[in-house]
């Protein structure tokens, strides 16, 4: 019997591990919801995808549906936002735009992320020659100015949201990789590393289990500041007409285009420029946040 029972209890027995991980989740949601201002950006953020998500349901009109008649109209009960230069309403095209942002933002940041993250794992873990030739590599990317690089890579792969997604990805992967390298040069020497490796685990399965959670913390914040420059990049694109193209609801097509008819209407301009501000305020506070949360070294008064 007291085999049975010793059988029975032992599966649902949490691990040391486990309990851990959901110690330190709950430690880091403590400490995000102590600060009003990063409760605040979550809750934007979390109303910006859910908007985003139900456009439409939730835009009023048909983003690319012209009404000359009503063309620089201002804000009102009819059109919130006020109307474009073909009577376009700017608050259901400010609500499809923010598509446009959150999907390049999440593939952009995937891209970089995950290509960044790889490349890092393995200059850090293995250093001396492949440490020095994927370091080199990325300080010629990091040469140019991260602006300047998309531009030129967009003039090579054309003017196309999925070349926007790419050339913003590849643009970042430099920094995702320093972060990633860094943080495994420091959790490679560690006692559990270590320890794991002189129990016979090999490199995959050493940097898949042991190496990357533990480095995972400075990426999800870097992931939160590459989020907010890719929103900034794809309107910049968009604005030099090297991103979305017309008649596409984009947040930097709106800025471009809006500014010809700033004295008859300046509706978009301003809507789209809030927009901007806003998303990328709060996913710096956001980031600022997480790194405050997830930092090991602060106490939970």
């Amino acid at each position: 019997m007291a085999t049975i029972g010793t059988s029975l209890a032992a599966p649902t027995m949490p691990t040391q591990a486990g309990m851990w991980q959901q110690s330190r989740i709950r430690l880091t949601l403590v400490r995000l919801r102590r600060s009003k201002l990063v409760v605040a950006a979550a809750c934007f953020l979390a109303l910006m995808v859910l908007v985003a998500a139900a456009a439409p349901l939730v835009a009023p009109y048909d983003p690319l549906a012209m009404e000359p008649a009503v063309r620089f109209e201002g804000p009102s009960l009819a059109h919130l936002g006020g109307t474009d230069e073909y009577g376009r309403d700017v608050l259901s095209r400010l609500i499809y735009g923010a598509r446009i942002s959150l999907e390049v933002g999440v593939i952009s940041v995937g891209i970089s992320l995950v290509i960044g993250a790889i490349l890092g794992l393995v200059a850090g873990y293995y250093g001396q020659m492949v440490d020095m030739l994927i370091s080199r590599l990325m300080d010629v990317l990091f040469a140019f100015p991260a602006i300047l690089l998309a531009i030129a890579l967009m003039a090579m792969l054309g003017s196309d949201i999925r070349n926007v997604m790419l050339a913003i990805g590849i643009v970042n992967v430099p920094i995702f990789m320093r972060v990633a390298r860094a943080s495994t040069l420091t959790v490679r020497t560690t006692q559990y590393v270590e320890a794991a490796r002189a129990s016979g685990a090999r490199d995959l399965r050493l940097l898949g289990r042991h190496v990357l959670p533990n480095i995972a913390a400075p990426m999800i914040v870097q992931a939160t500041l590459a989020f907010a420059w890719a929103i900034i990049a794809e309107a910049a694109l968009s604005f030099l007409g090297l991103g979305t193209q017309p008649p596409t609801p984009s947040w930097g097509i709106m800025l471009t285009k809006g500014r010809e008819f700033m004295e008859q209407s300046p509706s978009a301009v301003i809507f789209a420029g809030a927009a901007i501000s806003m998303a990328v305020l709060s996913l710096n506070i956001m980031g600022d946040g997480l790194r405050d949360a997830l930092d090991p070294r602060m106490k939970l008064e």
